[in-house]
């Protein structure tokens, strides 16, 4: 048994662990863990530095979850889009595969909460499925691997979907989306990064919300991939009480750049049933936009994207930079709030429109005109 796996025996993972080391309500603590099952695993757990903390909000459920039952289960419509069970097809070129039921810690804002954790809805039995929906739809090219966290299953699993994937030609780019950089890195071996090297071009796109959670284990597990060929991305969920703070998001992706982790998301918590304590205004996360562009280097700065709820897809939100128009020169605005005039190019028809028009102006008498002026 490796070390990652051992750990995860290891873990808190009953409403009488909570009771017990805790002190939540033990009616409480039976109610969460039906809503929600419990796993924290010891390295997660020994980030919590106090009651409260940003760590502990993420994974330490709370009474508040069961106040919480008028949004959806099912916010983004996945099942809409789910031709077989493991496979979600949103977008024209891409898919969604889960492969795992499982996570190692089970964030307590999770938006897909109604199957992870639960081996009836998301299971390993339906993986040959996606893999034959996937070779039967040519317009796929980009297949994440998510679940559950794709990691949890063994390296062996993980290489027989890799390597069934790329059995497929017109499946370009694999994605893994995965935590256990930032929940339990521990689970980054030099033994999985090898075999993934076999696979590229594979992209990572981890989770990390706060400085915190950038531990040396964590840069350990983040450079081993990268090593390995594996571009890096990390996708944050903006968080009221964990996150909702520039110069707390400022420090995380200064962070997440020195341990070679591109930020790449920004996303506005979605409306998930039990998760509506963590929701901030879209204010806020405008307003943490707005203090990370042109206060550090533009690979600092992610996308701040709202998943529309329904199944709309992400939609990126930007704060106002361009402030109006006058005439032709447009109003602009800096990081500082200093105002700008660019002149702006004015649009002209193709040459090739000129061209015609000015055949057919010489065919019927016009004898003056301007080239590329309409008349």
């Amino acid at each position: 048994m490796e070390l990652w796996q051992e750990m995860l025996r290891q873990s808190v993972d009953s409403g009488k662990d909570l009771v017990e080391r805790f002190n939540v309500d033990p009616e409480d603590a039976e109610k969460l863990n039906k809503l929600f099952h419990i796993r924290i695993n010891p390295y997660y757990l020994s980030l919590i530095r106090y009651p409260g903390d940003p760590i502990w909000l993420q994974c330490i459920p709370d009474r508040i979850e069961l106040e919480d039952q008028d949004a959806p289960e099912d916010p983004l419509n996945e099942e809409a889009d789910s031709p077989v069970p493991s496979i979600t097809h949103r977008y024209p070129d891409r898919v969604l595969f889960l492969v795992t039921s499982q996570c190692s810690m089970y964030c307590r804002f999770c938006t897909r909460k109604r199957k992870v954790s639960d081996s009836s809805k998301i299971n390993s039995k339906w993986i040959q499925d996606g893999i034959d929906y996937i070779a039967a739809h040519p317009e796929v090219r980009d297949v994440v691997l998510s679940g559950g966290d794709p990691l949890m299953v063994t390296d062996y699993v993980l290489e027989r979907v890799l390597a069934g994937l790329r059995e497929i030609p017109h499946v370009e780019i694999i994605r893994l989306g995965t935590k256990m950089p930032c929940v339990l890195p521990q689970r980054i071996t030099p033994k999985l990064c090898k075999m993934i090297r076999k696979y590229h071009p594979i992209y990572v796109n981890t989770h990390f919300n706060h400085p915190w959670e950038c531990t040396p284990e964590a840069e350990r597990a983040c450079a081993m991939l990268a090593d390995a060929g594996c571009p890096v991305g990390n996708q944050a969920v903006l968080m009221k009480g964990v996150n909702d703070d520039p110069d707390v998001m400022l420090e995380l992706h200064r962070k997440l750049l020195k341990m070679r982790v591109r930020p790449y998301y920004i996303y506005q918590a979605d409306l998930t049933k039990g998760t509506n304590h963590f929701r901030t205004p879209v204010s806020k996360g405008l307003e943490i936009m707005d203090k990370l562009r042109g206060h550090t280097s533009g690979l600092a700065v992610p996308y701040y994207v709202i998943d529309a709820p329904g199944g709309g897809g992400k939609i990126p939100i930007l704060p106002q930079y361009v402030l109006g128009r006058n005439g032709k020169d447009i109003i602009l605005r800096n990081y500082k709030y200093d105002i700008f005039t660019y002149p702006d190019v004015e649009e002209r028809p193709p040459q090739h429109e000129v061209v015609e028009r000015r055949f057919r102006r010489k065919k019927n008498g016009v004898k003056k005109e301007k080239v590329g002026v309409e008349a």
